[in-house]
């Protein structure tokens, strides 16, 4: 009575996609060098107006800088599996 049909999923890989989402993904690491850019140049504004503070503002530096290249890295590493992985 009844037939068991089998559906048949042809899948086209779309290469082009995978290209744009790479490239997409590295927008980000100019959003990073910008970041970085913004807090060395914010280091030296506030070193110039208070240079007794200068160990304690570098060390807030360093760690926004290794936060904000976190985030870069980060994308960094999804543009990779985007393009190589997928």
């Amino acid at each position: 009575m009844f037939e068991l049909v089998k559906s048949v999923l042809i899948v086209i890989p779309c290469y082009g996609g995978f290209q744009i989402g790479a490239g997409t993904a590295t927008i980000a690491l100019a959003g990073a060098a910008v970041g970085i850019g913004k807090i060395f140049s914010s280091l030296i504004h506030s070193v110039a107006r208070s240079p007794e503070l200068d160990t304690k503002l570098f060390g807030y530096a360093i760690l926004g800088f290794a936060l904000t290249e976190s985030i870069a890295l980060f994308a960094l590493m999804m543009a990779f599996l985007i393009f190589f992985v997928f």
